[in-house]
């Protein structure tokens, strides 16, 4: 063969692979790490969606928020003696704080945020401050507008409810 002659073939031992291994090990913990990450953050994102189950859907916002603005502006037009606008058109929510609580005998959410409105044939949208108190149905399909309503004996809150449309999603 020409051109071969002069070529030798070096000798491989198990001895020169053992440097191979030394790279792959660190590798191997840096990959066994990340993987332990990953399934801490996997399990601690599970936990934390389940305390979010208590959430309102968005729908059921803002049907509770149209529905504090209609009982509001029915009794100041009720006090003026005036006729109440129709339902005002919400969106926009964003919410800021949101803690569980205990509603009479019901599961309740409550939710503090900020709000775009406007009320019927009014062009100017209004970015309100809100905060919501809303229990839980029995079954956990439903929701009401709760509204805290003083205390009987000074020691409990008691509420007013209104039930709130069913999200269909």
């Amino acid at each position: 063969m020409i051109g071969m002659q002069g070529m030798e073939v070096p000798d491989f031992s198990i001895a020169d692979a053992s440097g191979c291994f030394a790279v792959i090990q660190p590798f191997r913990r840096f990959l066994s790490f990340v993987l332990s990450l990953l399934l801490v953050c996997l399990i601690s994102l599970g936990l934390t969606s389940c305390s979010l189950g208590d959430k309102p859907p968005r729908g059921v916002i803002l049907s509770a928020l149209g529905q504090q603005i209609q009982l509001t502006q029915s009794a100041i037009a009720q006090s003026l003696d005036l006729e109440a606008s129709g339902a005002p058109e919400v969106t926009r929510v964003r919410l800021e704080q949101q803690e569980s609580l205990s509603i009479g005998d019901q599961k309740g959410v409550h939710l503090v945020g900020r709000f775009d409105w406007r009320l019927p044939g009014d062009a100017v949208k209004v970015d309100s401050p809100f905060e919501l108190f809303l229990e839980r149905g029995e079954r956990g399909q439903s929701w009401r507008l709760a509204l805290p309503s003083g205390s009987d004996d000074g020691s409990s809150q008691t509420w007013i409810t209104y039930p709130l449309a069913i999200d269909p999603a």
